[in-house]
């Protein structure tokens, strides 16, 4: 005679197969989770980073101007960076050039960089300010930098490695689509060092540029956001889980 499955076998046995996650949403949740829990990770480490940049823009905002002079040339120029400083020496207006779409106001122009000879020998690239770009394309806005010794005091800008050129120059003129200093040093010759002065004050007399620097924005709530935004997704995709694994009663049980 066959062995027959006991009532409680198969009572245990159905309770099983209820109880027992499917395989597509279990497979689905684990993604979900592995995929949003190291995204979330990774827009606070982001935010914790910008956060530090926020803190070193706040102390060098209120750190007292150095002497361009007094700093080595090894020098960590991004731990100075937004930090006062005083330069002095003479420009070399033959090395102007203008970097181009920089827009202020609405209005089209270019930021006018001119490279200032340190009397120690060393070149550092002074970001005189703005100017407008004028009526016509074909005639450039003349800015010529004060002649003899001056005295330049602004803030360290660290200009930014990577950036996109529609058409690079192979060999660039006066007008520039960025600010690199190795390419700038490498196309001119001058050994000019990695950061860049933004002037804060007017020379005398004035040039009439625009020195308008405003606080970068570093984006620490955005992070912030993403941040919360992965974590949920993260969260709902276990809450939908537990949802489709829940036990459901049996057809006519009183469950």
């Amino acid at each position: 005679m066959p062995n027959r499955m006991s009532v409680g076998e198969a009572a245990r046995s159905g309770t099983a197969r209820r109880y027992r996650p499917r395989m597509v949403p279990t497979l689905a949740a684990m993604v979900a989770v592995a995929v949003c829990i190291p995204a979330g990770n990774w827009q606070l480490r982001r935010m914790h980073e910008k956060q530090s940049l926020r803190a070193q823009f706040d102390a060098a905002t209120r750190a007292e101007p150095v002497a361009l002079a007094s700093l080595p040339v090894t020098t960590d120029w991004a731990s100075l960076r937004y930090r006062p400083v005083v330069a002095v020496g003479e420009y070399v207006a033959r090395r102007q050039i203008l970097v181009d779409n920089r827009v202020l106001a609405g209005r089209a122009g270019f930021h006018v960089v001119t490279p200032l000879a340190l009397a120690d020998g060393r070149v550092v690239l002074v970001n005189r300010g703005w100017i407008d770009q004028g009526a016509s394309r074909s005639s450039l806005p003349d800015a010529p930098p004060p002649a003899g010794v001056v005295t330049v005091r602004g803030r360290v800008a660290i200009p930014a490695a990577g950036y996109l050129e529609l058409k690079p120059d192979a060999v660039p003129g006066t007008v520039w689509q960025n600010l690199d200093p190795a390419r700038y040093a490498a196309a001119t010759g001058l050994a000019v060092l990695p950061a860049v002065v933004e002037a804060t004050v007017a020379p005398v007399p004035d040039d009439h540029l625009v020195r308008d620097w405003p606080a970068p924005d570093f984006g620490i709530e955005t992070h912030r956001i993403y941040a919360v935004q992965w974590y949920a997704f993260a969260l709902l995709a276990v809450v939908l889980w537990l949802r489709f694994i829940r036990p459901r009663p049996e057809p006519g049980s009183d469950g």
